[in-house]
């Protein structure tokens, strides 16, 4: 057997500007999933860390860590992560971006939200027990990329579904955190140069432009090109229309709140 790259990488070349991803099955019987890089690929688990490999007989190293600071503070003594810790931690966090990337290239959005949801773990972890600030600056810069691909994986379940309104809700949600975010910091004026949220706030008019109108607003552009058009009469009837259907839809409502089902 050739260890020559190019012998298995002629018939899939890089592209640049392009993320190209394949699952293939291992020679373990395991489905594999690989990301083209242009020296090459990275080939990863499907679940697990994505390498394969278990650091001290755990999932991951966060798992591990976990475990430590579990069992120091339940005899209240404090665990504190050292440098090269935080720096193995960030790397492990590293093989994880590469995947959810992956899994989103291949519409795999449960995926994609367990392992940025991992991530983001991963972020508050090493916030709570850094230590030192700029080890927690050292992760927390990505926190807001991270926030944005786990919404964008949650909304695309949702329009998967033809759920316009609920897409639109997990955006905005997710648009929230990352301005919330940036108000804990005390830098406001990050909301306005944040590639994440501009690219919330495009995709949301996207959406709202693809979503399919609800009688209650097919009626009302009826009724406002028979105005235009001096179709008064018809105009008349689909006012009434309109104002009967309002108010169908706030007797529901109330009787929905009065059940405790709202």
């Amino acid at each position: 057997m050739s260890l020559d790259l190019n012998d298995l990488l002629r018939d899939w070349p890089h592209e640049p500007g392009q993320i190209k991803v394949r699952r293939i099955l291992g020679t373990d019987g395991k489905e594999k999933i690989q990301l083209r890089i242009d020296l090459g690929l990275i080939q990863m688990e499907t679940t697990g860390r994505p390498d394969g490999e278990r650091p001290h007989g755990c999932e991951s190293l966060l798992t591990y860590h976990s475990a430590l600071a579990q069992e120091k503070e339940t005899v209240n003594e404090k665990y504190l992560l050292t440098p090269d810790d935080v720096s193995e931690l960030q790397q492990e966090g590293i093989q994880y971006y590469h995947r959810y990337i992956s899994l989103f290239q291949l519409n795999d959005f449960p995926g994609v939200i367990r392992d940025t949801q991992r991530n983001i773990d991963l972020f508050n972890f090493v916030h709570r027990y850094g230590g030192a600030e700029e080890f927690a600056h050292s992760l927390e810069q990505f926190r807001p990329y991270v926030i944005m691909m786990n919404t964008r994986a949650r909304a695309s379940i949702d329009l998967e579904r033809g759920d316009f309104a609920g897409a639109l809700r997990q955006i905005e949600r997710g648009r929230e955190k990352i301005v919330e975010l940036f108000n804990v910091v005390e830098n406001p004026e990050a909301v306005e140069r944040s590639p994440e949220v501009a690219f919330l706030d495009e995709w949301m008019e996207e959406i709202r432009e693809r979503q399919p109108l609800t009688k209650l607003e097919k009626m009302q552009k009826e009724m406002e090109a028979a105005i235009a058009n001096e179709a008064y009469e018809r105009a008349a009837e689909l006012r009434d229309a309109i104002r009967a259907q309002m108010a169908r839809k706030k007797e529901k409502s109330a009787e929905l709140r009065s059940r405790g089902e709202e």
